[in-house]
């Protein structure tokens, strides 16, 4: 992720991407809201994040990628599912995209 001025909020850093990525990172965040809808929304490490009893996950935008991580339980229990991605202990690379932050 370039650097650039911190963001405060979910809508702030997705504001601040290109609108085809706007796109894909919010589907992200319905997605995750619609199975986890008590999790809290925040910013940490400028990412999204969600939290529920701790991190649950955190998604960013990258120069060809969205980044997706959760936390290492969901990696291992998801493996599967996951095959197709890109991963490592607590993270998976979900879709090529263009540039932001």
């Amino acid at each position: 992720m370039k650097a650039g001025p911190r963001v405060q909020t979910i809508d702030d850093y997705i504001k601040a991407c290109p609108p085809a990525v706007r796109n894909w990172l919010t589907e992200l965040r319905t997605t995750i809201r619609a199975v986890a809808p008590d999790a809290i929304e925040k910013v940490s490490y400028q990412m999204p994040t969600f939290y529920q009893r701790g991190h649950l996950v955190h998604f960013a935008a990258y120069a060809s990628h969205i980044g997706l991580y959760p936390t290492p339980s969901a990696i291992r229990a998801f493996s599967k599912e996951l095959r197709g991605y890109k991963t490592s202990k607590g993270a998976s690379d979900c879709r090529s995209m263009p540039r932001c932050h």
